[in-house]
């Protein structure tokens, strides 16, 4: 039997998947039970907690995309926890479309057991993920028509 990933490998395993579109792949990296969230969400979108709703949150990803993407300036620090992991990071991204290309950093702190992700605070810039992807305007116009309710 062969040893489990190391964070770092599934770290990458986790970044290129997601570019390569290999999403049941990388629903894998998962551990079943897992806390999943991403902090800067300006949705504040919910606590992803199963593979169940990681397989859902992956599959609303577009099957086709006018969009290539892959992960740029990796650098993984490790820490004194031998399971934990913090990730810096780009996603560079071309828009086939209109050649046009994009890059927005993230942050992942990932906590990794028996080769599994259990824990991950997903820091994104999910403005620049948003306009990369052609829906800045509609994010846009969510996050003021929420503001509107809340006021």
């Amino acid at each position: 039997m062969s040893a489990p990933r190391k964070p770092r490998d599934v770290f990458l395993a986790l970044v290129n998947g997601i570019c390569d579109g290999r999403f049941d792949d990388v629903v894998e990296l998962y551990a079943e039970k897992a806390d999943i969230s991403h902090p800067f969400d300006p949705l504040h979108g919910k606590r992803l907690t199963s593979r169940a709703e990681l397989a859902e949150h992956f599959s609303r990803r577009p099957a086709r995309s006018a969009l290539t993407a892959r992960p740029s300036n990796i650098n993984v620090i490790e820490t004194t926890d031998p399971e934990v992991i913090v990730a810096e990071f780009a996603y560079a991204v071309t828009n086939l479309e209109t050649g046009k290309t994009f890059s927005y950093p993230c942050i992942f702190v990932m906590r990794v057991r028996d080769g599994e992700i259990v824990e991950s605070r997903d820091y994104v810039d999910h403005l620049g993920s948003a306009e990369a992807r052609g829906g800045l305007a509609g994010l846009l116009l969510e996050i003021g028509k929420r503001q509107s309710r809340n006021e």
